[in-house]
């Protein structure tokens, strides 16, 4: 096997999005970083029937602003 061909696979925290946390291993990060679940199996709409609608950047305030006055309601 070639050297330095595969990256560094390490062991790293994930936290979910309720606080509950685990360990795995992965390329991600360094060993022993903490990794931030946005959106998880406990949160996304495809595993729980429910829909949401997230605006992490604003961008659907801006979306509202832009099109509030085209008549579609």
């Amino acid at each position: 096997m070639k050297k330095d061909t595969h990256p560094d696979y390490h062991e790293i925290n994930v936290v979910m999005t309720d606080g509950t946390s685990y360990k795995t291993r992965s390329t991600w990060g360094k060993p022993g970083d903490t990794l931030k679940l946005d959106i998880d199996s406990k949160s996304h709409p495809a595993w729980t029937g429910i829909h949401r609608l997230v605006d992490t950047g604003g961008q659907l305030a801006k979306f509202n602003r832009r099109f509030q006055d085209f008549g579609l309601k």
